[in-house]
């Protein structure tokens, strides 16, 4: 018997954001106002947000990750995150779920992201 808390096989490392939910972008582009102190870039380019998931009754859960376990915002972040999204029009409640599965790379940066620190 397999332990009920290890991935299935093939089960996707992140969870699908609902994409096509009417305040997705908008949740979106308040993650995008949250900034890691140590890295002038916001933590969405980053890759730091895995996933957006959004219900029919407009509760928001964040799963996201860190550059680094030993972050010294750890504690931080994820109320920053409440309070960035809290404000958009529509949304109940946010809740924000650290993980460190899979772990940050620089792979998981944004074009966008690789090009403000000089990676392209």
């Amino acid at each position: 018997m397999t332990n009920p808390s290890e991935p299935l096989e093939g089960a996707p490392l992140i969870a699908p954001s609902s994409v096509s939910h009417p305040l997705y972008e908008s949740i979106v582009d308040a993650c995008r106002t949250v900034y890691d102190p140590e890295i002038p870039v916001n933590i969405y380019e980053l890759g730091l947000i895995y996933t957006v998931d959004i219900n029919a009754e407009n509760d928001v859960k964040i799963i996201m990750t860190l550059t680094a376990p030993g972050c010294p915002v750890a504690g931080e972040m994820p109320g920053w995150i409440v309070d960035a999204i809290s404000p958009v029009d529509g949304v109940k409640s946010v809740d924000v779920e650290l993980t460190w599965e899979p772990p940050w790379g620089m792979e998981m940066m944004s074009d966008e992201a690789r090009l403000e620190l000089g990676f392209m």
